[in-house]
């Protein structure tokens, strides 16, 4: 496991404590916790940004492809 020192905002860190408090979870944890959320979002989100631009990248051979087929069934 790794240290880190880490500056948060004053009402963030109210809130956390309150938070922290409710749950009865330990600050370290929440705070890993939170992390780990917070970067599979942004996984996610990347994720869908490349899919997003690969999908742009393919659209127009992907008409092509679908032309092509709709030719072979009109034709039987």
């Amino acid at each position: 496991m790794r240290n880190l020192s880490l500056k948060l905002d004053d009402d963030i860190f109210l809130e956390t404590e309150r938070i922290v408090a409710k749950v009865k979870k330990n600050r370290n944890r929440y705070i890993n916790e939170a992390i780990e959320f917070y970067n599979r979002l942004h996984k996610r989100r990347l994720i869908s940004r490349q899919l997003s631009k690969e999908s742009r990248i393919v659209s127009k051979d992907s008409l092509e492809v679908l032309a092509e087929f709709e030719k072979l069934i009109d034709e039987d």
